[in-house]
């Protein structure tokens, strides 16, 4: 019924290579980002911290380890004729390297399967059923013994039945983070999740536009009540520091506010979160330390009191953005309890202008108070008592971040 790991039971939290570097990787490129995850060069609230001490803590690698060809009578693409993975040795003279400097720094480490890059034909192509496993166990061999902890399953490839994965990977005593990337195709009910989190969407590209059609394919899970522990809807990585990807054109790059969106928006329903920015440029991290540090940001993301996050909330007026066909709301709610009788409330404004929002206490899901306290995620703090409503002024293309509480209740 589901992968029997005991993982994910908070939103998964790390790094993956393919939005900012695509193709573009190797051994040594890897292993840098690994000892730029735990460098303490920057502070929260005085205290040198890293990413990984806010629990930014996998690494994974992503498409173009392999080494493409044409393999045996079946001419697989990147497996030999017995389904053993071909590793491209000028990339990865070692891949193995990587487990291993990611336990030495007291990382994890992720690998990719089921590859879009001279994606093979070594299975079904069938989501159920599948009849030809000998490169699902000789992938999830090879997993095991490189020392790999967690797994990126992508739609490319014809190995798609995810329960033979999880299978595969529970045989071998060793608990693997699972992410089912089959762009919404393949999805959990409520019986079925053979796997930690799963995307919901296409790729996200880094432009408002793509942020904003992602955020939007995951609510239909929320309300269904399939996304929880162990089992997460994906939007996909963080485009945040992300600029000039592998998308070209379509990876213009994110502002400072629609940063602030696309975090608070991934925070808030509960999505696990992926950076994929380069740890070591200094003047990136500069930039966006202050968003991917907020600890009461990722304290909302990893909170669970029993509903993952969506929209209650949204303007009738649209407004068009490239990128995306339907037009988005110009002004959106989003909610997540976070228990005690607090919840966390996300004011979208994807206006052309700022504007003044108002959010009415009535409104919000459970309606936790009418004397209510304000909390700014943002600038982590207080900002005071409200009754029966709160307005704030949002630029455009910007998000207010709050928690709502009774107000006689402590501050977040």
């Amino acid at each position: 019924d589901a992968i029997d790991n005991g993982l994910g039971l908070t939103p998964p939290m790390g790094w993956r290579s393919w939005n900012l570097y695509g193709a573009k990787v190797n051994q040594d490129l890897i292993i840098g980002i690994m000892e730029g995850m735990v460098s303490r060069k920057r502070t929260v609230d005085g205290k040198p911290t890293s990413l990984c001490d806010l629990g930014y803590c996998d690494v994974g690698l992503d498409d173009n380890w392999q080494q493409c060809g044409s393999y045996g009578v079946d001419k697989y693409t990147y497996h030999n004729e017995e389904g053993v993975p071909q590793i491209n040795t000028e990339r990865f003279p070692d891949l193995s390297a990587l487990p291993r400097k990611a336990h030495e720094l007291n990382l994890t480490a992720g690998w990719y399967l089921n590859n879009c890059i001279c994606a093979d034909h070594c299975g079904n192509n069938k989501d159920f059923g599948e009849n030809v496993t000998k490169c699902y166990e000789n992938d999830v061999k090879a997993l095991y013994n490189l020392g790999f902890d967690s797994l990126k399953l992508d739609g490319c490839g014809t190995q798609r039945d995810l329960t033979v994965w999880a299978d595969c990977m529970n045989a071998t005593g060793k608990p693997i983070m699972i992410e089912n990337c089959h762009w919404g195709t393949t999805v959990p009910n409520d019986t079925w999740c053979p796997f930690n989190f799963y995307r919901t969407s296409k790729d996200v590209r880094a432009s408002y536009g793509s942020v904003m059609f992602n955020l939007g394919t995951v609510t239909q899970w929320a309300l269904q009540g399939l996304s929880k522990p162990g089992c997460w809807a994906y939007p996909d990585m963080l485009e945040v520091g992300c600029q000039h990807g592998p998308g070209g054109a379509s990876d213009p790059g994110l502002s400072e506010s629609e940063s602030r969106v696309h975090f608070g928006a991934w925070c808030i329903v509960s999505s696990p979160l992926t950076l994929s920015h380069d740890v070591n440029n200094d003047t990136v991290m500069d930039k966006i330390w202050p968003l991917i540090a907020n600890p009461e940001a990722i304290a909302v993301n990893q909170a669970w009191a029993g509903h993952s996050g969506s929209p209650f909330q949204q303007s009738t007026r649209g407004i068009f953005v490239k990128g995306i066909v339907a037009p988005v709301p110009t002004w959106q709610y989003y909610y997540k309890p976070l228990g005690g009788g607090k919840t966390a409330i996300l004011m979208i404004n994807s206006d052309e202008t700022e504007e003044e929002l108002t959010l009415a206490f009535d409104d919000i899901p459970g309606k936790p108070c009418t004397e209510c306290a304000i909390r700014d995620i943002w600038d982590r703090a207080d900002v005071g008592h409200f009754s029966n409503s709160y307005t704030v002024k949002v630029g455009s293309r910007d998000a207010a971040f709050i928690v709502v509480s009774p107000a006689s209740s402590t501050s977040f």
